[in-house]
């Protein structure tokens, strides 16, 4: 079954950086588009960033210029680097993909950008 698990959460310093990471199991990961959600407590989950099976990236407008978000489809891993962190930063991210009409997410990863 589609599995994905996401790491590198913890707590920063305003202007610090995290680098998470989304390993991903049970379908053809290079064929998909990868996104990074993230759910502020008593907010609606958001997206982030998304990347294309052929590397195109796309971003939310809070993380443009600070956010960016790869993969390495030999890994099956998808990355969001975010840089110049704020603590408006902090929630809950989340590795997704749809596949097969359903949208799948891991079990999220908390980050916490203290001022």
């Amino acid at each position: 079954q589609v599995q994905l698990v996401e790491s590198g959460g913890g707590l920063v310093q305003s202007g610090g950086s995290l680098r998470l990471s989304c390993t991903a199991a049970g379908f053809p990961f290079s064929f998909y588009v990868m996104a990074w959600y993230r759910q502020a407590p008593g907010q609606q989950r958001e997206l982030v960033a998304t990347i294309s099976s052929d590397g195109r990236t796309g971003y939310a407008d809070s993380g443009k210029g600070r956010f960016t978000i790869s993969r390495d489809n030999a890994k099956n891993t998808v990355y969001l680097q975010m840089n110049s962190l704020k603590p408006e930063d902090t929630a809950v991210y989340y590795c997704n993909v749809a596949f097969n009409k359903f949208n799948f997410w891991g079990q999220g990863t908390q980050v916490t950008v203290s001022s």
